[in-house]
């Protein structure tokens, strides 16, 4: 129910500021490891929002809440690869899917933060949203505990085709946690039709970042 209040936080800066040659490499630190971060200006996908700052927060500060450890985890719009990685470390079966064109640095920044880890091997996937679902990811065969999603919603085109993915993936047994930068009224319509389709709950928010996180679950029938 949206009645329970959510929790108020700030963005911790979770990041270490290094002197580097590089100019694009931002230095995280979530659950004990240091991530870095190659991020590229030339895709909207390939830099760090807050909303993805907000969730790996929130999943290393509610470990028992969301215990991802085993857990199969899909992040659509996975970006940089940050709330992936931090999925990962927590122990967590992750699938990070992005557009083609953002999935070389995506590809990149996983294999780079998880390499030397005793962790599950992460698996980077194409996944366009609203296309070719049941062929790539059949819910026969495809089911998560997880659905990851930061700042997917902001203004674009893909709105429905967003939520169709959304629909598609999350089933019932299935926790989408969707953290998003709220701005536009286009942001609060989204959310209200999540809210006619399915259970929400604003687990957090983020004022100063105008960050909202919000926990999602398929209605029983």
């Amino acid at each position: 129910s949206l009645t329970d209040s959510p929790v108020i936080l700030k963005i911790l800066q979770n990041w270490v500021p290094r002197v580097s040659h590089y100019f694009d490499k931002e230095h995280y630190t979530y659950v004990g490891h240091q991530i870095v971060i190659q991020e590229s200006i030339e895709h909207f996908g390939a830099v760090v929002w807050p909303g993805a700052l907000a969730l790996s927060q929130y999943l290393e500060s509610n470990q028992e809440q969301f215990n991802l450890k085993d857990k199969k985890v899909l992040e659509i719009g996975a970006g940089t690869g940050l709330v992936s990685i931090v999925a990962c470390i927590l122990g967590a079966y992750v699938t990070a899917t992005d557009l083609p064109e953002v999935l070389e640095n995506l590809s990149y920044n996983i294999s780079r933060n998880t390499q030397d880890m005793n962790i599950h091997k992460p698996e980077v996937r194409k996944l366009v949203w609203g296309e070719d679902l049941d062929e790539d990811f059949p819910v026969s065969t495809y089911h998560y505990d997880f659905l990851l999603a930061t700042d997917v919603v902001y203004h674009h085109t893909a709105l429905d085709t967003l939520l169709a993915t959304m629909v598609h993936f999350c089933k019932p047994g299935t926790v989408l946690l969707w953290a998003n930068k709220f701005r536009f009224s286009t942001d609060y319509e989204f959310l209200e039709k999540l809210c006619n389709i399915f259970n929400t709950t604003v687990l957090a928010e983020f004022p100063e970042s105008n960050v909202k996180l919000i926990k999602v679950t398929a209605r029983e029938n």
